[in-house]
């Protein structure tokens, strides 16, 4: 991860939000891909956590696990875990089959996942990938997804509940810095990674 200042220091929710949309789309442009990320924002300042590598479900619960210690450990106040995912929306007459992953689908929709809270409101960003014929990266298409309520699964209420104890946040970095964890200030220029 090579951390790069941002323009304007993330503040809040839609700050994080705007800065994990710019990264999506620089990490689209120069690798043709997106790393999973983490952007949350305390009273350490702004951070950032891009995983090593999510080979297997055991790669992703762990960088999920990890991304609420560094929300505990810098006492977080918003953060916004952004992914890019394989999606499919059922029309109003269809019942999709939970059987068929989505990456399977033949009417899959490439797009990029940006899932956002604080402790008043969580905002959710679905992001269409369009591609030019070669498969490069042109860049987000309109909004034309549906509009849903809540997210669930492991990269989902990653913020804690309530503001963590001075306890509890050097616990949690305690625990990071056992696991080789470090975390950065947010970057608008992703590092080069290979599409999986």
């Amino acid at each position: 991860m090579s951390p790069v200042e941002p323009k304007r220091k993330p503040e809040n929710l839609d700050d994080l939000l705007t800065c994990a949309e710019r990264y999506a789309e620089a990490a689209l442009r120069k690798t043709g891909s997106m790393p999973p990320v983490l952007f949350l924002v305390g009273p350490d300042g702004p951070q950032m956590l891009v995983p090593d590598n999510l080979a297997d479900a055991a790669a992703k619960d762990d960088f999920a696990t990890t991304a609420r210690l560094m929300c505990i450990a810098h006492g977080a106040t918003a953060c916004v875990m952004g992914l890019e995912a394989w999606a499919r929306f059922a029309t109003s007459r269809e019942k999709l089959d939970p059987a068929e992953p989505p990456s399977e689908s033949f009417d899959r929709k490439e797009i990029v996942v940006l899932m956002g809270e604080d402790r008043a409101e969580k905002k959710q960003k679905l992001l269409p990938i369009v591609r030019s014929d070669n498969g490069t990266f042109f860049g987000f298409g309109e909004g034309t997804l549906p509009a849903f309520d809540g997210m669930e699964g492991r990269f989902a209420q990653i913020l804690p509940p309530n503001i963590p104890a001075e306890k509890e946040r050097c616990l949690a970095k305690a625990i990071l810095q056992v696991k080789g964890v470090a975390a950065g200030k947010p970057a608008t220029k992703p590092a080069r990674r290979h599409r999986r």
